[in-house]
């Protein structure tokens, strides 16, 4: 069965001969596979329907038509090429656009839902991509993050060296090595007891421990200080040493910093590693560590006290004192205009770990 040939269609409009701008009054006609224009009502040029150029449309302009000679067709008629963009399969993606722009709610729809995809990408994809960037990352990356961001917190006057006692310090990293085997995954862990407020440092770190992607753990002596007894300093290493191994502080990072430094991960940049450690501490002491990270470490840091010594107190109540130290450092930086950077800051939520630790004491028991 032969199918019957479209009706003919038939445009009015002004023809520009692509040489001059004068525009003169035209009709195009198009039929049987054939373009014919007449202009000024006299002159006739046919071309054949596959040589024409259909320009998209624009909202509030006339419809354009262009001719292989350079002239071309303008109508205001844009139903009628819209019919033949139908028969010719011009523009289709863009005709479908245009639908879109057409119908305001449509359109408001079509944001709405750009917006909420791009929150889920910022909510749920960045973290998930920082997650498996930081699982990926080559440990001699890791190596070069910590190398440069302990050089970066020293030459910057963040750390000065500690004034613990040598037999203290001694005593302090072989209670560390417990906690190290005790944890595991196989990183070069090591203990750097340092001054978290020497004079004249930028902000003070105060009694504060955070680990470093690779192994390194920082503690300041004024943490030591205000821990009662070592099995305090213990709980907050074996939560630190919960971060390494699980990969928490790198996911921040990159996190924190954007798809940048996931680059570092894919291409094991040792340079850009380098260059972009100055940025670890900010997101190490700053931003922090999410709530499921911290859950995460602290479940394991209660395995650890649980397992040696039955109870999950000594952490609780180092959290608990650094709480209230934290809440009278608060107003005296309000009064005194000074800020003070402690592992509360760092590690939000206290009420909420506390209330998980006892919860881990009562399973244990």
């Amino acid at each position: 069965m032969t199918l019957p040939a479209p009706d003919p269609l038939s445009l009015s409009g002004v023809f520009f001969d692509g040489r001059t701008s004068r525009d003169r009054a035209a009709t195009l006609t198009v039929s049987a596979g054939e373009a014919q224009l007449r202009v000024d009502g006299g002159l006739e040029t046919r071309w054949a329907v596959t040589q024409l150029r259909i320009d998209p449309p624009v909202p509030g302009v006339r419809r354009v038509l262009k001719f292989p000679d350079g002239s071309r067709f303008e109508t205001a008629d844009d139903a009628s090429v819209t019919a033949l963009e139908a028969r010719t399969g011009r523009n289709r993606a863009l005709g479908q656009v245009r639908r879109l722009e057409t119908r305001w709610w449509t359109a408001l729809g079509a944001l709405a839902l750009t917006l909420a995809l791009a929150w889920g990408f910022v909510a749920y994809g960045i973290p998930a991509l920082a997650r498996g960037a930081a699982k990926a990352t080559p440990r001699s990356v890791l190596a070069t993050f910590d190398r440069e961001t302990v050089q970066f917190l020293e030459d910057g006057g963040y750390l000065g060296s500690s004034r613990l006692s040598a037999a203290r310090q001694a005593q302090l990293q072989t209670e560390f090595r417990r906690v190290t085997a005790w944890a595991g995954g196989g990183y070069p862990y090591r203990l750097l007891l340092r001054d978290g407020a020497p004079e004249d440092a930028p902000f003070q770190l105060g009694a504060n421990a955070f680990a470093l992607p690779n192994g390194t753990v920082v503690m300041t002596d004024q943490l030591v200080a205000l821990a009662r007894s070592d099995r305090e300093l213990l709980g907050v290493l074996a939560h630190e040493t919960g971060h390494v191994t699980h990969r928490h502080g790198l996911a921040g990072v990159y996190q924190g910093l954007g798809l940048t430094l996931l680059s570092v991960a894919v291409t094991g940049d040792l340079i850009s590693a380098g260059t972009f450690a100055a940025a670890v501490p900010a997101a190490l002491l700053r931003n922090g560590y999410s709530r499921a990270a911290e859950t995460q470490a602290d479940e394991g840091a209660g395995r650890y006290l649980m397992g040696t010594y039955g109870t999950t107190r000594p952490l609780r109540d180092i959290l608990a004192r650094l709480d209230r130290e934290d809440r009278n450092a608060d107003e005296s930086s309000v009064r005194g205009g000074s800020r003070t950077e402690d592992l509360l800051q760092t590690h939000p939520g206290t009420a909420q770990r506390l209330r998980h630790l006892r919860d881990i004491e009562a399973r244990g028991r």
